[in-house]
């Protein structure tokens, strides 16, 4: 199986996703976490480049993993509920009345919210 990657074309602009085989995904090295660290400008400490390469490396097992089970015939996909599902139906109501909106605060004035004031005298 493989996974679509968002690309850049030659002019930097966005193109459409690309399919990257990430069956038998190499393990990461000392060396590549560092340089991913100063890509992403983090100083990492020796002990955090241990503890990202094994973490980076279970990921990377993960896949494989997924890979092995995975066929040709099955669609990626990010969410298998549809997003639909937790969707109403949009039907308009009746808004509530300017004296309903205000009549749980603890203090309104001309029908509106009076609150403390935040901000010093400027």
């Amino acid at each position: 199986m493989q996974c679509g990657v968002a690309g850049r074309g030659e002019m930097g602009g966005r193109s459409s996703h690309r399919r990257v085989n990430v069956r038998d995904m190499p393990t990461f090295t000392k060396e590549e976490i560092v340089h991913l660290g100063d890509l992403a400008r983090i100083a990492l400490t020796d002990e955090e480049i241990t503890r990202l390469q094994g973490d980076l490396n279970v990921i990377a097992e993960s896949i494989n993993k997924v890979q092995e089970v995975a066929t040709d015939d099955v669609e990626p996909t990010a969410n298998p509920i549809p997003l639909e599902a937790y969707l109403r139906p949009d039907v308009p109501e009746t808004p509530l009345t300017q004296e309903e909106a205000t009549a749980g605060a603890p203090v309104s004035e001309a029908g509106m919210f009076v609150a403390p004031r935040i901000l010093g005298e400027e």
